[in-house]
């Protein structure tokens, strides 16, 4: 986390995570009050409270208790987003897990970025040996079985990795692809992927802006691996995607899904996509379902997460 500009303020600061990571709430909150004390414009001390006191709320003993504990995570969180406006740490993700604000507009692009930035070191081992990550392969699987109606069967000259985080999916799909270009929003995890020599091109970026940029009717193939879970609003992405692909072209990503309606903010504090809803976005955008099956992509303390594959064509 970036200095508040005061040893003092820093130390207090440490000391308050490594209180909130013992579960020692009062300590926490204690030590982040000191540190407001020194440094009042500190937003990740101001976070550290709402933190602990939303760990408090859920846990509470009794309706007062918890009412009171809910009012200052609240109060917390909102002190820490107006302090960094651009959202580095997720405040409205919070707020909106708290009540407060529209869930589908609470994630920003900068709480991605130093999100992805800070796990880039770790990402690879973390997801494959904790989570038991599979989206890639699952990925190549669906495509591999979605491939009858192309011309050039198996083969794809011109292909576009969305969210390409540190490679992963660009591994898999790299035997079947003649250009392959990825992009991401955090420029560590692109750096990582670049270092692998996987694709033939790389950008950090926004995917729709970056989509936008590409030619249309250029792309064979366009995957998104588990990118889909930090986008509410994926309207958007089809639209562009739809215009960049060739005539015989596919589209395969996977989501987190939940059984009801439309697009909602989960416990894990990521976006869930229903089905019924991909398949009305895939008909705005001109595109069809060739394949849609549920398929869990990682786990969450040993639990599959719910989730879907789909591939879309024209």
């Amino acid at each position: 986390m970036h200095s508040s500009g005061d040893l003092l303020a820093d130390r207090r600061y440490a000391y308050a995570e490594a209180s909130l990571k013992e579960g020692d709430l009062e300590a926490a909150i204690d030590l982040a009050r000191q540190t407001i004390e020194i440094a009042p414009r500190y937003a990740p001390a101001w976070f550290l409270i709402g933190e602990a006191r939303t760990a408090q709320y859920r846990g509470a003993g009794s309706i007062d208790e918890g009412v009171a504990a809910l009012a200052e995570a609240r109060e917390a969180f909102e002190m820490a987003l107006l302090r960094d406006p651009e959202d580095g740490q997720g405040a409205r993700l919070r707020l909106a897990a708290l009540g407060i604000g529209d869930p589908l507009d609470a994630m920003s692009p900068d709480y991605v970025r130093r999100l992805f930035d800070d796990y880039a070191v770790r990402f690879d081992r973390h997801l494959t040996a904790s989570l038991k990550y599979r989206a890639p392969t699952l990925l190549l699987d669906a495509v591999r079985r979605s491939v009858g109606l192309r011309r050039h069967g198996l083969h794809f000259a011109r292909a576009l990795d969305l969210g390409c985080g540190t490679g992963l999916a660009g591994d898999a799909f790299r035997d079947l692809c003649g250009h392959l270009a990825g992009v991401d929003l955090a420029p560590a995890m692109v750096e990582k992927a670049r270092r692998k020599k996987v694709y033939d091109a790389l950008a950090d970026g926004e995917i729709v802006e970056w989509l936008a940029g590409r030619e249309a009717g250029s792309a064979d193939l366009v995957i998104a691996a588990d990118v889909f879970v930090y986008l509410a609003d994926l309207a958007p992405v089809f639209a562009e995607v739809a215009r960049a692909m060739a005539p015989d072209g596919l589209f395969a990503f996977t989501v987190q899904s939940h059984e009801g309606r439309g697009v909602v903010l989960g416990a894990d504090l990521r976006y869930a996509h229903a089905e019924a809803h991909l398949a009305e976005l895939s008909a705005g955008a001109g595109l069809r379902v060739v394949l849609s099956e549920e398929a869990s992509t990682r786990e969450d303390r040993g639990v599959p997460v719910p989730g879907r594959m789909m591939v879309l064509g024209r």
